[in-house]
């Protein structure tokens, strides 16, 4: 095991891999930009380094002043949470090339997975269902574009293969429109992500976004840990998320769930991993995998008890995997909540001086969060400020104890999206549960 970790990144993230550390004995760097000095994790840590100002392009995106801070203090392994340098191929080959363990995927697995054109093809021939779609880049010739889009069947959604979070996506319903939208996702593409490569896939109209958690090890063992489902979102930002899947049969889960650790094997995987579907009429279609711990990995802790950062840093140490398949036994419920400093209703962020926080507690609630009294959540990053999860034998105790811990937490000083979750979790719908990913658009008058 490692004697010391350098945690690359801020938040209720960095302190959850900082309890991770001190539990396995393991020593602790807290890097941090000028404006987080004040930082729970960066508090706690054993040492501390600061790579830069406030803006994150200029110290959490700084690759030279995160493996050099690496240097100083004579770390063994980075551990890049989520967002930021996370899910970056050249970060992580920077950093072993350095002499350093990333704590992930190999930068290869990586970039592959970050390019979704090729992670498709990957996943196509790994033996993985996906969603119909042009099988690979589209070119300029309108007559073939047209061809491909009625082949696969209207409504089509283009994509950029270098897109994420719901950016660089357009739905085309009419084979007058396809020829333009290619062309302007193309152009924003480009714009946003320095690549205008974008493909075509079917357009489902009413899926659920259901994810699989997977743990593979180095030495050629996988396992899943049970699916997610995450379908509660606003403009592809998840708000609350559950596990396991309303609807979900064992069986599906265990065939699907067999399919994703034999696509590890077959590919290589090491680390953590998230496989991504859309979810229709009882059928599951890849959209993209995320080779990184997911925010809403407590949800999934919480019912098979497996410790997901833990697990990351025993592979990452080249140890094997604590469990096996048989190991994993899924009875009981988990919700998780997303807290978010900003307006309930606008939506607009609201950073500022955290006048009084109490947290929730009792039987079945867990919180994760980097927040206390006096803490100034800054304007620079995220909004998202912690995380509420509840736990119970079935999915309508999880909701209950949810209910109670949402009225029992404190945050003055900011406006929080609180009251958004009461409201969710009082819905007849949401308590039902199965909702599609356009429901909670739809609640809201977005869509």
């Amino acid at each position: 095991m490692f004697n010391k970790v350098l945690i690359a990144n801020r938040g209720e993230i960095a302190l959850r891999v900082l309890r991770a550390c001190r539990e396995l004995g393991i020593e602790t760097v807290a890097v941090h930009s000028k404006a987080d000095a004040d930082l729970k994790h960066v508090l706690l840590a054993d040492e501390s380094v600061c790579i830069g100002p406030a803006a994150s392009s200029e110290s959490y995106l700084n690759m030279a002043s995160i493996i050099a801070a690496a240097e100083v203090t004579n770390a063994e392994a980075i551990h890049p949470g989520y967002g930021f340098l996370s899910e970056n191929a050249d970060f992580a080959e920077r950093v072993e090339e350095s002499g350093f363990t990333f704590i992930g995927p190999k930068a290869e697995t990586i970039r592959m997975m970050g390019d979704k054109v090729e992670a498709i093809k990957a996943m196509k021939a790994a033996g993985i269902p996906c969603v119909p779609g042009s099988g690979g880049p589209l070119g300029n010739d309108a007559a073939e574009i047209k061809h491909i889009a009625k082949s696969i069947g209207y409504p089509v959604i283009v994509k950029a293969a270098g897109g994420g979070g719901g950016r660089g996506m357009r739905v085309v319903r009419s084979e007058e429109e396809v020829v333009e939208a290619v062309k302007l996702t193309k152009a924003e593409a480009k714009q946003a992500f320095g690549n205008d490569m974008v493909y075509m896939e079917k357009f489902l109209e009413t899926p659920r976004h259901i994810e699989i958690q997977v743990l593979a090890d180095k030495h050629g063992n996988a396992i899943h840990l049970g699916e997610r489902d995450c379908s509660l979102q606003r403009r592809h930002q998840k708000v609350l998320e559950e596990a396991p899947a309303p609807g979900i049969s064992a069986e599906q889960r265990a065939e699907i769930g067999k399919i994703c650790t034999d696509a590890c094997k077959r590919i290589g995987y090491v680390g953590a991993g998230t496989f991504e579907f859309l979810y229709e009429n009882g059928q599951f279609y890849f959209i993209e995998m995320n080779t990184r711990v997911q925010v809403e990995h407590p949800v999934t802790e919480m019912i098979t008890g497996v410790d997901i950062v833990r697990e990351q840093l025993r592979i990452a140490a080249g140890l094997p995997l604590s469990y096996r398949q048989e190991d994993i036994r899924i009875k009981s419920h988990a919700i998780e909540c997303r807290i978010n400093a900003e307006d309930p209703r606008s939506f607009i962020p609201s950073p500022g001086k955290i006048k009084e926080f109490h947290a929730p507690g009792g039987l079945g609630i867990r919180v994760e969060s980097h927040l206390y009294s006096g803490y100034s959540v800054p304007p620079h990053y995220d909004s998202m400020i912690g995380k509420i999860i509840s736990w119970g034998e079935d999915r309508d105790t999880a909701i209950a104890r949810m209910q109670v811990a949402l009225s029992e937490t404190v945050i003055e000083g900011i406006k929080t999206n609180i009251p958004l979750h009461q409201d969710l979790l009082n819905d007849d719908t949401v308590k039902q549960g199965g909702m599609d990913i356009h429901y909670l658009e739809h609640k809201l008058g977005l869509a």
